[in-house]
């Protein structure tokens, strides 16, 4: 048995004609009639009633054109897979993310480039919102952002998913008294003078927090993420972002910057690690394959 004869067979299926199956196959009518006989000496009965009207499956015929089918369309599909792979020969992927995640997927992006070294990689760094919209005028195939319920509601015509949780947390000095503790509260925050990343996730955070508590003593934001980390140190300023983002500051390894647990009020929650696509058709093969490189990466 082989994949020929069950094309053969499955045809004959279709057209109900072993004459017609021959036609549509570009085969002999007798390479068909071979097939077929030879199947059944196989497989030790019937597969197709044949008469001067044409070829009917019988009931075990049946059964075994139902595999049939299925193999070859397993088959098919196997066989755009590795064709999808072998035509990776150039093109270019374009990736655009919030800066702080690039550290979660670098491992991913080398390992993307160490495979596909022809294909040509796109990687800039952007805030959340230039970053959607990169996304819905195809000017990126797919972007590493930080995911929450809002963001999906109001960009429903794209496609999200999340990979990883994360929470906010507060960096400080290890010289300020706040190192010593555990966690801090919005209201306590407003103590303290706070430099922030520039991210629209943050931004709405502070609204709420000022809302809620009152005004934030904001000195200015910035994505400059060395400047943070300075004022930070010199414990000139705290900051505020999800736990995730501190994995590209050196200083917290290092013991300079002590990360404290924000305790949100019900309701609030950090959003999650994740990517934003274009909702209106897949993923390109090779968006695809580094998303796949991501996911096994993170998970």
């Amino acid at each position: 048995m082989n994949l020929e004869q069950l094309e053969y067979i499955v045809e004959t299926a279709k057209t109900g004609s072993l004459t017609k199956a021959a036609q549509n196959c570009n085969v002999t009518l007798s390479a068909v009639s071979q097939a077929v006989s030879s199947l059944e000496a196989e497989f030790g009965f019937s597969l197709f009633t044949r008469s001067r009207l044409g070829a009917v499956p019988t009931a075990e015929g049946q059964r075994i054109l139902q595999k049939a089918y299925a193999i070859l369309e397993q088959f098919q599909e196997l066989k755009a897979e590795a064709e999808g792979y072998s035509n990776l020969l150039g093109g270019s992927l374009r990736i655009a993310t919030v800066p702080v995640p690039l550290t979660l997927s670098i491992d991913a992006i080398i390992r993307f480039k160490k495979d596909f070294p022809q294909i040509k990689l796109d990687i800039t760094e952007k805030a959340t919102l230039d970053i959607i919209e990169d996304i819905k005028q195809n000017h990126a195939d797919i972007g590493l952002i930080f995911v929450d319920e809002s963001i999906m509601h109001q960009h429903r015509g794209l496609h999200f998913g999340k990979l990883l949780e994360s929470k906010f947390v507060v960096g400080v000095s290890r010289q300020s008294p706040l190192a010593m503790r555990q966690s801090i509260t919005p209201e306590e925050l407003r103590e303290y003078p706070l430099v922030l990343y520039k991210d629209d996730n943050l931004f709405k955070l502070m609204d709420a927090f000022q809302e809620q508590y009152g005004d934030m003593d904001v000195l200015f934001s910035t994505n400059q993420t060395r400047v943070i980390q300075k004022l930070v140190e010199e414990n000139v300023a705290v900051t505020v972002g999800v736990d995730l983002s501190f994995t590209s500051f050196a200083s917290v390894p290092s013991g300079n910057i002590v990360t404290l647990e924000l305790e949100m009020p019900p309701g609030l929650a950090a959003s999650s690690f994740g990517w934003v696509q274009p909702g209106t058709h897949h993923l390109s093969k090779p968006a695809s394959i580094f998303l796949d490189k991501l996911k096994h990466q993170i998970g």
